[in-house]
């Protein structure tokens, strides 16, 4: 009965992230910005980005996906928000690690991010919850990269 209800919990934590979802938009002063797309199923996030001195001073995402992706990219601005860039990497790790049915360190760092753990149950549905963190990778590994005609640098996911 107890883990019904924290199922449920879980739940409606991830549809209110799907539907109303934070840092949804786009950012007055960014300083990098990027597309990634999952050509499997169609979803696009625009991600932008206002680093400060090495830490995350503002975030945004915009684009088009199923539930699991938009309410993954609402959690991981969350989860990222101040962050230095070491730190949102390693967070990016943890979650990738999650989703794939592994124990991670320091969950309770992840916040609400932690919650898409059941993914991991649904293989179809890793690149879902996943394209928001790679998006944030890419922009980390590459901070001087340039931005293409949309104002966006754009990657497919691998």
């Amino acid at each position: 009965m107890a883990l019904s209800r924290l199922d449920n919990l879980y739940r409606q934590v991830i549809l209110d992230h799907s539907s109303h979802p934070h840092h949804h938009g786009s950012l007055e002063k960014s300083n990098q910005r990027i597309e990634l797309n999952n050509p499997t199923c169609g979803d696009v996030i625009h991600l932008e980005l206002n680093m400060e001195d090495d830490i995350i001073q503002d975030i945004a995402f915009s684009g088009h996906g199923c539930s699991i992706s938009t309410a993954s990219a609402s959690m991981m601005t969350e989860a990222v928000l101040g962050k230095t860039l070491a730190e949102a990497m390693a967070l990016s790790e943890n979650f990738s690690q999650l989703v794939q049915g592994n124990d991670v360190p320091e969950l309770d760092k992840l916040g609400d991010a932690a919650m898409l753990g059941g993914v991991a149950k649904f293989p179809a549905r890793i690149k879902c919850a996943t394209l928001a963190w790679k998006a944030l990778e890419k922009a980390l590994d590459n901070p001087e990269m340039g931005i293409g005609e949309s104002g966006f640098m754009k990657h497919e996911e691998d």
